[in-house]
């Protein structure tokens, strides 16, 4: 970087205090721990309400949306904000699938298209929740998938694993092998030769499915390097936005841990004022700011599409997956008996944590993306 070159801004924003606060204020009334238990064996395993409290009250699923398609025209910064305070609250809402990742997806297809003009009005209001068909643990820098196939007439075939919310999505965006090469289709999750099979995932507050096409009917968005490009920044973007959510995970985590051991007692005394407890909390709150620092330059970076994006994005998410799962590890273990119980929230949080760590890639993988990046071979 030169000097006339300015740096990443990891600052919040006046604008972006405004936004957190409205959305911490919403997940606090409508997302409380006790709430989020009671419906986490429910049939969709998402919060239809709250997401249209989210989504279309506040307006949120409609950041990344531009203005001339009724969305906000917001960035990826704004964004960040949001799913800080969704992981923070584990919102059993699909806001990194939909208004993120799919909605980034549309964005790189051809926009004169009335099919993606309609997606992406349909999304800004949060009237439509639509999923990117991909298995969860799709990496960025991934070969475009083959698990489908297109033919002539846009029937589509195959089977896909793992797809996040699969079950709350009324569109699915599949990537396909067309008749001359990679595009992407937008298929009606009701469509006749769709077949939804949910599957018990570890984390119960964003459900996975199986997708099995069988000759449905699919509306092509974008075809050839247009649609693999499309694909590929969506999952960037997503992989990058979801290290900010790992770090509302840490933040939760560590806030409620030095909350509990400053009141409990033991031999006359806070357990948080025991020396070997100050060390344990203090490393994992240097974990957490560090976290905070990655998660933001990753934000910042999709945000003015710097360059540098794709080593912002490994480093975040080589950094904040297992910060987040240390974060909770370390609250179940020093809440002591409590911790391990249903009633307790803090399980719900090592599950998303757990979950995220292999969410659009595993740690491991994105640390040798990130040796490429940097021209770093390993021995």
């Amino acid at each position: 970087m030169t000097a006339s070159t300015p740096g990443p801004d990891l600052l919040y924003s006046e604008a972006e205090d405004d936004l957190r606060a409205a959305v911490r204020a919403l997940l606090a009334d409508r997302c409380d721990p006790a709430i989020v238990l009671d419906g986490l064996e429910s049939a969709t395993g998402y919060d239809a309400g709250l997401w249209r409290a989210l989504g279309t009250d506040i307006g949120t699923a409609g950041l990344l949306v531009p203005q001339a398609f009724g969305g906000a025209g917001a960035s990826a910064r704004e964004a960040a904000v949001v799913l800080e305070e969704v992981g923070r609250s584990v919102a059993p809402v699909p806001y990194l699938t939909s208004a993120v990742i799919a909605v980034t997806a549309l964005l790189g297809c051809e926009g004169e298209l009335p099919d993606v003009a309609a997606l992406l009005t349909g999304l800004a209001d949060g009237r439509t929740v639509a999923v990117l068909a991909l298995p969860l643990p799709t990496a960025p820098g991934t070969a475009y998938p083959q698990r489908v196939r297109a033919d002539a007439q846009g029937a589509l075939s195959g089977r896909i694993t793992s797809v996040a919310d699969a079950a709350a999505a009324e569109v699915l965006l599949v990537p396909a092998e067309g008749p001359e090469g990679p595009a992407l289709y937008a298929v009606d999750a009701t469509a006749d030769g769709v077949r939804h099979d949910p599957v018990t995932p570890l984390d119960l507050t964003r459900p996975l499915g199986h997708l099995t096409l069988e000759g449905a009917a699919g509306r092509p968005l974008a075809t050839g390097e247009r649609a693999r490009a499309a694909v590929g920044r969506a999952l960037l973007t997503g992989a990058g936005l979801l290290a900010s959510e790992q770090l509302g995970v840490a933040e939760w985590c560590l806030a409620e841990t030095v909350r509990y051991t400053a009141e409990r007692k033991q031999f006359g005394r806070a357990v948080g004022s025991f020396q070997a407890l100050k060390h344990r909390l203090a490393a994992l709150w240097l974990d957490v700011a560090s976290a905070r620092a990655a998660a933001r330059n990753a934000a910042d970076a999709l945000a003015t599409d710097s360059p540098d994006a794709p080593v912002a994005v490994a480093v975040a998410q080589a950094y904040c997956a297992p910060v987040a799962v240390r974060a909770a590890e370390e609250c179940i273990q020093l809440h002591g008996g409590i911790g391990m119980t249903w009633e307790h929230p803090a399980h719900l949080f090592l599950k998303r944590a757990k979950s995220d760590e292999i969410a659009l890639g595993a740690p491991g993988r994105h640390r040798e993306t990130l040796a490429d990046l940097a021209a770093l071979p390993a021995p």
